[in-house]
C-alpha cells in the first residue's frame, strides 16, 4: 500500500474494473483498485436477483464499446464470472474490505487514506455506485415495519402479498421475478411506465395482461402504517394491506465522500467534471454511476474508463 502507483481506482464495480483493465492494457503498470466490500461488483451481487438479465444496451441505450473490454448481454452470474476473469487475466492489484476515508492532493501525488493504510498515486479515478445508499421515501417508515419494508430482495419469501414501488428497470424486474411465487402489485406515481428499457416494458405489459402482476399506476403513496401485522399503504385516494413493501427508487450520490476527496458539487449535489471526466482537482477523475445524472449503463461506465486512461496517457507524453 505504501508504494507510489501510477493510478489508484476507488470502487470495484464495472466502471472500476474496466478502468483497471484499460490501464494495464494501455500501459499504466502500477495500478491499484480499492473496494470497501469483500468482493468486486457489490451492487450486482447484493441488489440483483439470481439469474437476472444484464443487458449491454441498458434501457435501450445502444452503446458501442470503445476499449478492450468485450462486455455482452448475459445474466448476473455470467457477468460476475466475466469480471472475475478480467481481474485474473490482467493480474489487477486489488484491495478488498478496504474503505477509503478521503483523498488529498499532496504535492505531485494524491494520498488515498484508507482503513488499511495510506496509498499514493499520480492519478485517481473515483468510480463508486449510487446504490450503496438507496433512495428512501420522504415519509417515515414506522419502526414496527422495518423488517417488512425493504430496498432489495434479500428478505423476500414465498406466498407473500408484495407491493413493489418504483418505475424503473429494477422495479419491473423485481415485480416480475417475485410474481413467480407471490401476489405482486407494482406501484408508480406516474400514469405510465416510460423509464424501463423496451424489453422490460414489453415484459411488464405481458405480465400485467396475463394477471401475473397488478399495476397500480398514477397514484403516489402518502404514508405507511402497521395494521394487524401487515403494512397498510395509504395512497393518495385509496389504501391497501400488504405483507411486504419493496422500494426500488434508485440511489443517491455519496456527497460526503466526494467532498472528502476534494470534488466540487453543483447545485443539485452532483460532481462537477469536464469532458474528460476530470474534476476541478487536476488528476482526479469521476467515472461510472456517479457520472450519470439520469441513469447510465455498464457499457457506458466501461467507456468512461477507456477515455479516462487515454486522457491520462496523453498527459504523460
Amino acid at each position: 500500500m505504501e508504494k507510489i502507483y501510477d493510478l489508484i481506482i476507488i470502487g470495484g464495480g464495472p466502471g472500476g474494473i474496466g478502468a483497471a483493465v484499460e490501464a494495464k492494457v494501455l500501459g499504466l503498470k502500477r495500478v491499484l483498485m480499492i473496494e470497501k466490500t469483500e468482493n468486486h461488483s457489490h451492487t450486482i451481487r447484493k441488489f440483483y436477483k439470481d439469474k437476472k438479465r444484464v443487458d449491454k444496451d441498458w434501457q435501450g441505450q445502444a452503446v458501442e464499446l470503445e476499449g478492450n473490454v468485450s462486455f455482452v448481454d448475459g445474466t448476473k452470474e455470467s457477468t460476475l464470472d466475466y469480471f472475475d476473469k478480467l481481474l485474473d487475466d490482467e493480474m489487477i492489484d486489488a484491495r478488498f474490505n478496504c474503505a477509503v476515508e478521503r483523498v488529498q492532493k499532496e504535492g505531485e501525488h494524491f494520498a488515498v487514506y484508507t482503513g488499511c493504510g495510506v496509498a499514493y498515486a499520480k492519478y485517481v479515478i473515483v468510480t463508486i455506485g449510487r446504490m450503496g445508499k438507496p433512495n428512501k421515501p420522504s415519509y417515515k417508515i414506522p419502526p414496527s415495519l422495518r423488517s417488512q419494508v425493504n430496498f432489495n430482495l434479500d428478505k423476500c419469501g414465498n406466498g407473500e402479498k408484495i407491493l413493489v414501488v418504483g418505475g424503473g428497470d429494477s422495479a419491473v424486474e423485481y415485480a416480475c421475478e417475485l410474481s413467480q411465487s407471490n401476489d405482486v402489485t407494482l406501484n408508480y406515481r406516474k400514469p405510465s411506465l416510460t423509464r424501463p428499457n423496451p424489453t422490460n416494458q414489453e415484459m411488464i405489459a405481458q405480465y400485467a395482461q396475463e394477471g401475473k402482476v397488478t399495476l397500480h399506476l398514477g397514484e403516489d403513496i402518502k404514508a405507511l402504517e402497521s395494521e394487524h401485522g401487515q403494512v397498510k399503504v395509504l395512497f393518495e385516494e385509496s389504501e391497501a394491506l400488504y405483507d411486504r413493501v419493496i422500494y426500488a427508487i434508485g440511489g443517491t450520490t455519496p456527497k460526503d465522500f466526494l467532498k472528502s476527496c476534494g470534488v466540487s458539487l453543483d447545485g443539485s449535489g452532483e460532481p462537477i467534471f469536464n469532458e474528460n471526466y476530470e474534476s476541478e482537482v487536476e488528476g482526479l477523475y469521476i467515472a461510472g454511476d456517479i457520472a450519470f445524472k439520469s441513469g447510465g449503463s455498464i457499457a457506458i461506465a466501461l467507456n468512461h474508463g477507456y477515455r479516462i486512461v487515454n486522457h491520462i496517457l496523453s498527459k504523460e507524453k
